[in-house]
């Protein structure tokens, strides 16, 4: 399990136009609008989950 204060950095590299209505949802859930948004999300299986569903669309750039 991930340790408290850990981080990942994401950043949507693909646009989830041509993506199912649930994908869409996910992205915007991860904080995600623009095509090269970097945000930082807690390092969570919640999180981890999310991003493994719409990994065609997301980058990890790094874990603190």
């Amino acid at each position: 399990m991930a340790e408290a204060g850990k981080k990942l950095r994401l950043k949507l590299v693909r646009s989830p136009i041509g993506c199912t209505e649930r994908q869409r949802a996910t992205v915007r859930a991860l904080g995600l609008r623009r095509i090269h948004q970097v945000v930082e999300q807690a390092d969570s299986p919640v999180t981890r989950g999310m991003v493994q569903k719409v990994g065609h669309l997301v980058h990890i750039l790094e874990a603190e």
